[in-house]
């Protein structure tokens, strides 16, 4: 993964269906998908429950660009290497998960995989303030995790301004998972923001027989992007 600020979109595979996911990431990548955004979920930490290492190891020979696996689980730790030897190329653990986040983000890195970290919608960009020198992206969540298809939170757009100025000229993706439309990309990209995390809004209408619509999904964020920033 060679760092860059250029827009990438993340399809998450938790709008995809569920009997066909090799064939939903080969299509949604060729029709333009940056990295595939995997959900993991333990009706824990969150309260829903989705995909453990087997599954990532499963769909990871499908995957030709980069796979982002987003633990939202409690705890973490002991999961690190599991996903890391599935494959996973970025491994993003919340901040408010466990009492031992820089502990975490090192075990990541020492795995192998680029390291990040998700912050909740009610927590401050200053908690992650003595963890930038040790992350390689930051997720903000625009949504309360657990679900997909939920309202994007407005309030999380300052918050990405007060990270990307955080950040500085620092090699750190903004990664915003929740609640990305054609409407709401353009205010996350122009806060600083680079990767988008989308799920029912590239998803919406296409199939694996039909994934033209998938590619005017990707088309529409990408387009209402470099419209307005």
């Amino acid at each position: 993964m060679t760092f860059s600020r250029t827009l990438k979109i993340a399809p998450s595979i938790l709008s995809a269906d569920f009997a066909n996911f090799g064939q939903e990431i080969e299509a949604v990548e060729a029709q333009g998908a940056d990295w595939i955004h995997v959900d993991v979920m333990d009706g824990h930490f969150v309260p829903n429950l989705t995909f453990g290492p087997p599954l990532v190891k499963a769909i990871r020979p499908h995957i030709k660009t980069v796979m982002d696996v987003h633990l939202m689980i409690a705890p973490v730790d002991p999961y690190i290497d599991a996903f890391a030897d599935a494959g996973a190329d970025v491994i993003t653990a919340h901040v408010e998960a466990g009492p031992h986040i820089h502990r975490t983000l090192q075990a990541i890195r020492a795995a192998g995989c680029k390291a990040g970290v998700a912050l909740n919608p009610g927590t401050p960009a200053e908690t992650v303030d003595y963890l930038l020198d040790m992350v390689d992206l930051i997720c903000v969540m625009t949504v309360n995790p657990g679900f997909g298809g939920q309202k994007f939170i407005e309030s999380q757009v300052e918050k990405v301004r007060r990270l990307r100025a955080m950040i500085g000229d620092r090699p750190i993706h903004i990664e915003i998972d929740g609640g990305i439309t054609p409407q709401t990309a353009p205010l996350m990209r122009a806060a600083g923001a680079d990767v988008l995390v989308a799920g029912s809004a590239v998803f919406k209408g296409g199939s694996v027989k039909d994934p033209a619509p998938y590619g005017e999904n990707i088309r529409a964020i990408r387009t209402a992007c470099d419209t307005l920033v």
